[in-house]
């Protein structure tokens, strides 16, 4: 992990579908307002990475899948409630 990444996030998306690219930008804003510096997103696109989606078992899009730190649960959606995602993520105490 870089250093001062604390929470590392894998967002899979399908192509540049609306809701797609509403999640993507949705997640970057959440970040930057309550963990700046502190994040690192890796967007796959389940169009162009099928086996690794699969594998991964994503059925859905978009779906966020927090990796560290653990335990994490998926969240699926455009993430446009930031206060839910961070109650879900665990980090709503990082948020205050």
């Amino acid at each position: 992990m870089k250093r001062g990444v604390r929470f590392k996030f894998r967002l899979y998306v399908a192509g540049n579908a609306p809701n797609s690219l509403q999640a993507v930008a949705n997640l970057g804003a959440l970040c930057r307002t309550h963990l700046p510096d502190q994040f690192e997103i890796e967007v796959v696109d389940v169009l162009r990475e099928p086996k690794r989606a699969l594998s991964d078992g994503v059925f859905m899009t978009p779906m966020l899948l927090p990796l560290e730190p653990l335990p994490s649960r998926r969240i699926v959606g455009t993430l446009s409630r930031a206060d839910q995602i961070l109650m879900a993520l665990g980090l709503e105490a990082v948020a205050a």
